[in-house]
């Protein structure tokens, strides 16, 4: 018996409608309606592949890993284990200790300003960030800010399409920053910033850089070699894996320079009642029992994503989202965030006169779940001069169909409330 995920077939010859049957959580109605799931971006569905991964484990070979004798502690070991081999694939690691368990990517970036934080800025340093940020990548660098006397910079974005002013990089590229952190494809705009260009011009300042790949890392190639990133952090829940699992990423050379964020078991070498002694990475940083089920989920995931193709999603998606800017851009009031192009994964929009909430409440008497508010980036829409925004997210399971439905439905929308 293995618990590791069973081989899957070429999913890239199935179509898209096809693998919708993959995943039966679609396979429902809502208020009487055919579901149709446009939440991806806070977190998206499971397919089979990986529920049945995660149930053989439970069912078959659960138990304590690295520290038993007995089989089943082998058994749990060797599959926690290759997730870690598979995940080093997934990202191109150059090896497969740069790869760190966690619970998803707001842990991550809080491991990274809790311990290389405190380890490597002091006051007067500079943290340089986006005004698009995430909450998960801002509150923790304000909280690092705090401790360390240190200050927050921010690179503007342009409006509401959502470019980054590149002009301003230049300025804020200083000896005092320490490390620049910012979103790979934002939650709100959905726009893929330039990340193998910043982390080159940031590196050759001498500044650690931190990718958040949260929303990119289920939909497009990630490549940690080629964009030349010091550290990079990913949430398996919206990479089709299950929730409380997730990857930070890190070049040896940098996690070997940074102190442990947990204490306990399994990440010390050496322990006596007046100190202890530490792990090489990734051990020190995975104190504790970790979350072995989801590890071997996200292995599955990880598979089924590169069996469909990571490049045929990235352009999938891209498909949908044209499509929905276009549908939702001849509506009367209707005003899109984002680029006009090369947008992936999600649409964001606002409608006079028509608060998200409420939209969202009206799409969902029609089955249809999308999101309304700010999204975790509160500071981004007061600079946008907005209190709240609607997004629709795509993942490989959407349909033109249900775009066409979303579109219908926010017109329905826009003369039920009058605007």
């Amino acid at each position: 018996m293995t618990t590791n995920p069973r081989p899957l077939p070429d999913l890239a010859k199935r179509d898209w409608s096809s693998l919708r049957d993959d995943f039966p959580i679609l396979n429902q109605q809502v208020k009487g309606h055919p579901l149709v799931y446009l939440d991806s971006g806070a977190s998206s569905q499971r397919p089979v592949h990986v529920i049945e991964a995660m149930s053989r484990y439970y069912e078959h070979d659960h138990a304590n890993v690295h520290r038993g004798i007995h089989e089943l502690s082998h058994r749990a070991t060797t599959a926690f284990e290759a997730a870690r081999d598979r995940a080093a694939v997934f990202f191109n690691a150059a090896r497969r200790e740069e790869i760190v368990f966690t619970r998803g990517a707001t842990e991550g970036l809080n491991l990274l300003a809790r311990a290389w934080g405190d380890a490597h800025v002091n006051a007067g340093d500079t943290i340089l960030l986006t005004e698009m940020e995430h909450h998960s990548n801002l509150v923790p660098w304000q909280m690092l800010a705090e401790r360390r006397q240190a200050k927050l910079a921010f690179i503007p974005v342009n409006g509401p399409d959502g470019s980054l002013d590149e002009d301003a990089l230049d300025r804020l590229l200083t000896p005092e920053v320490k490390v620049f952190a910012f979103t790979h494809v934002s939650n709100v705009f959905g726009g893929v910033n330039p990340v193998a260009d910043l982390c080159r011009r940031a590196r050759a300042q001498g500044i650690a850089t931190v990718v958040d790949a949260a929303q990119s890392a289920g939909h497009l190639p990630l490549d940690v070699q080629q964009l030349g990133c010091d550290f990079l952090v990913c949430s398996g829940h919206k990479m089709l894996g299950p929730t409380g699992s997730g990857v930070l990423y890190g070049r040896y050379a940098m996690l070997d320079d940074t102190p442990p964020f947990h204490g306990g078991g399994e990440m010390i070498e050496v322990v006596r009642y007046d100190h202890s002694t530490y792990r090489s990475p990734p051990g020190r940083f995975e104190a504790g029992t970790p979350s072995i089920a989801e590890a071997i989920g996200l292995h599955a995931a990880m598979d089924y994503l590169d069996a469909v193709g990571r490049e045929r999603i990235h352009r999938h998606d891209a498909e949908l989202v044209a499509l929905a800017r276009r549908g939702l851009g001849e509506l009367p009031g209707l005003r899109l965030l984002g680029p006009a192009q090369g947008g992936t994964g999600l649409v964001t929009f606002t409608i006079d006169g028509v608060h998200p909430h409420d939209l969202a409440t009206f799409l969902d008497g029609r089955g249809i779940a999308i999101r309304g508010g700010h999204h975790c980036t509160m500071p981004l829409h007061k600079r946008l001069g907005l209190s709240a925004s609607a997004r629709a997210s795509f993942h490989l399971y959407n349909t033109h169909a249900e775009v066409e439905c979303l579109v219908e439905a926010v017109e329905d929308a826009i003369m039920f409330f009058g605007a």
